[in-house]
């Protein structure tokens, strides 16, 4: 496999492609910056922090960078749009070049004559905090603002600056509106105290769309999106002992999840054009979709929200014929029998709703975070379900969840599963979440249609408890 092609009902064209001129290109500037930015002698420099992000999180420096400043020359306008990049202007970034084919940080040309590398952090306060800058460091941008920045780190005629976002990708805070801060923090609130149980599943979504409808109001689509995942992910965190383990790692470094790659939700038939619905309501949009085989009965809509930089994999039980259609935005007829998706979610709870997510994935160092979560923690990674050398992917060991004497009682009822399942289920818990190592190379922005049907198929909770003798 090269690329992924798909294409939505509209007649897009998704065809992604690794670019490994554009990356060998990127690396040689990250690998000058490094060695002008080199580790200082008491500790830090750009140089040790890349050293510490694969040796205490094992991730990758590149993949945390938010964007490279270089010097402008016509040479390097010319090279830039050599491998790719085209001309697209941020607020307070005229000369920002993206590449929108692949997934690499922005370049910002300018008449500064230092590089300077941007790195995404979670809090531009905790990583001052955790890198003990200076008190008097100042941090670019107002508290609780969409746009923060700190310098770090200088060296020989280069910088090293972490950069938090929230729903902006430009390059120059914005004025400081202390009434509209203060509503974010309190949407936030209301988003991760947001009530997930209902007797039906779709008040649940309703309520869920009137809390994103208020945040939109008040802060527009982007931020209001960037807010609700960032409840997202603590939901699931809550619920993963993989996800507390590695979070905490990464915050040792000032980091939190930055690094994140897509979100995973697992969604009903019933529900499922609720889920796109609520999602297009964030700025969502559509870009390839998957059928995951026969065996697995299982497909998805892959959506992504730019500005924000959230993308979402949203998984649902489908047959071959469905993915031909709108499946996203045409209601799905129930079935009698549930796949893999409609069977997690009727023990556990929609994965937007009661569930929370199936799974994180971040951009790793693929052989370091698997080694380290299981030499420190203990946590073990499934068999990997891509190898190529521009993507590979595995999940840690399922962490198992609890299920609740009513929905199994609705399911042995339905004959959806056997009363030795139930058993299993009832006294071991059924396959719940995982976080996903990932790796990335040569800027591959897409999935692995063959891989992503085998890890499902794997993933069904029928099957772990015929393994498991039952």
């Amino acid at each position: 496999m090269t690329s992924q092609h798909n294409s939505d009902p509209a007649g897009i064209i998704f065809d992604w492609k690794p670019h490994p001129e554009a990356q060998q290109f990127l690396n040689a500037i990250v690998g000058e910056f490094l060695s002008r930015c080199p580790s200082l002698p008491g500790g830090g420099g750009a140089a040790d922090l890349a050293s510490q992000m694969k040796t205490i999180a094992g991730t990758r420096f590149f993949d945390w960078i938010d964007f490279i400043g270089l010097e402008r020359s016509p040479e390097l306008v010319k090279r830039l749009e050599s491998v790719g990049f085209t001309r697209t202007p941020q607020p307070g970034a005229p000369d920002c070049f993206v590449h929108h084919g692949a997934m690499f940080p922005a370049v910002v040309l300018s008449s500064r004559k230092e590089m300077v590398v941007g790195i995404k952090v979670d809090s531009a306060a905790d990583f001052a905090s955790c890198w003990r800058l200076p008190p008097g460091t100042p941090i670019t941008g107002e508290p609780f603002g969409q746009f923060r920045t700190v310098l770090a780190f200088t060296g020989d005629r280069a910088e090293l600056v972490a950069v938090e976002r929230h729903g902006y990708r430009g390059f120059e805070p914005r004025a400081p509106d202390p009434a509209r801060a203060l509503r974010s923090v309190r949407h936030l609130e209301n988003l991760r105290r947001r009530r997930r149980d209902f007797a039906d599943d779709a008040q649940g979504f309703a309520h869920a769309r009137k809390l994103v409808e208020e945040a939109i109001t008040d802060l527009g689509a982007d931020w209001a999106c960037d807010l609700f995942f960032q409840a997202e992910r603590e939901y699931w965190g809550r619920r993963n002992r993989a996800a507390q383990v590695q979070k905490a790692r990464q915050d040792r470094l000032g980091l939190g999840w930055a690094n994140h790659d897509h979100h995973t939700y697992r969604c009903s038939r019933r529900n499922f054009t609720l889920l796109i619905g609520l999602l297009e309501l964030m700025g969502f949009r559509c870009r390839e979709r998957f059928y995951a085989g026969a065996e697995a009965g299982w497909g998805a809509q892959v959506v992504e929200q730019p500005v924000a930089g959230i993308t979402i994999f949203a998984d649902v039980d489908m047959s071959p014929e469905e993915l031909l259609g709108d499946f996203a935005h045409t209601p799905m007829v129930e079935r009698e029998a549930l796949g893999t998706i409609g069977l997690w979610c009727a023990l556990h709870g929609e994965a937007m709703l009661q569930a929370g997510m199936h799974h994180l994935e971040c951009q790793f160092d693929w052989h370091a975070l698997k080694e380290q979560l299981e030499r420190e923690a203990g946590i073990k990674t499934m068999d990997p379900f891509t190898t190529f050398p521009f993507l590979r992917q595995a999940f840690t060991e399922g962490e198992r969840w609890v299920v609740s004497e009513e929905r199994l009682a609705r399911l042995l009822a339905s004959g959806q599963i056997t009363g030795d399942q139930a058993e299993l289920f009832r006294t071991k818990g059924a396959l719940g979440s995982h976080l996903e190592n990932l790796e990335r190379n040569d800027g591959f922005k897409g999935f692995n249609q063959q891989g992503v049907s085998a890890i499902i198929s794997k993933t069904d909770p029928r099957k772990q408890a015929v393994a498991s003798g039952a």
